[in-house]
């Protein structure tokens, strides 16, 4: 069993969209529909789940850490609660638990967006299944996918126009405050500060720092994307009640 927490893994490596990929997904996408048949039971049941689906984000994070430093892997440069996935992992578990408006509407617009990316082309390397590495990283972000889609559809929350705006003018007031953070620890948190060394899609893109533009554009397509539903809902609503006067 050792083998599966080593650093070093000799097993076989993560293929994208192979069969262990796409089961990962699978199982992802039930669990998202389990979850839903809370909707309508009493706050009690629910704050029962909402604290279990926090903890969990908490407990599946914390041990991502905790394997890091026992293999000395651990830096500034690379694990601090930074990019856009990780610290909502961390909000999300505050979401649940208070029910806290402001961060759901972070978890929805960059939670869905981020994770749902990162779900389809995880970084895995060499670490496939059934190493930990492979059931933390789709836990991880599988539940923070999870955790606005719960919100929306149990808690009935949802996003509005004000939301759309609030979050885009605050993803770029973060990457701001996190840019010379970067500069100042030699780091590339939000791959702000340059393009990763790995293969991404950022390398269709010209170089630094026009790419980030480019980036703004596909979060800003992402945003409108995520937020189609709830405006056409709206724009039927106000019809019928035209209609109706």
């Amino acid at each position: 069993m050792g083998e599966y927490f080593a650093y070093d893994y000799a097993g076989a490596p993560f293929q994208l969209f192979g069969a262990a990929h796409l089961a990962a997904l699978g199982a992802l996408a039930l669990i998202a529909i389990g979850l839903t048949r809370f909707k309508g039971a009493g706050e009690t049941t629910r704050k029962k789940v909402r604290i279990t689906l926090g903890v969990f984000l908490w407990v599946n994070e914390a041990v991502w850490h905790l394997w890091n430093l026992a293999w000395g892997h651990w830096d500034v440069q690379t694990m601090l609660p930074l990019n856009a996935c990780s610290i909502l992992i961390w909000l999300s578990g505050f979401m649940f638990i208070f029910r806290n408006y402001a961060i759901y509407e972070f978890a929805y617009f960059m939670g869905i967006g981020a994770a749902f990316q990162y779900l389809l082309t995880p970084d895995l390397g060499i670490y496939g299944f059934p190493h930990l590495r492979f059931f933390q990283t789709f836990l991880s972000h599988g539940i923070l996918l999870i955790s606005a889609v719960y919100m929306t559809v149990v808690e009935e929350f949802r996003p509005t126009w004000k939301s759309f705006w609030r979050v885009a003018v605050g993803t770029n007031l973060y990457m701001l405050v996190v840019y010379p953070i970067n500069v100042w620890l030699g780091s590339n948190y939000l791959m702000i500060n340059g393009k990763p060394a790995t293969a991404s899609l950022l390398d269709l893109f010209p170089p630094w720092p026009v790419y980030i533009l480019y980036m703004e554009a596909m979060g800003f397509v992402t945003f409108l994307i995520l937020y189609l539903p709830f405006a056409v809902k709206d724009w039927r609503a106000k019809r019928g009640a035209v209609g109706l006067t």
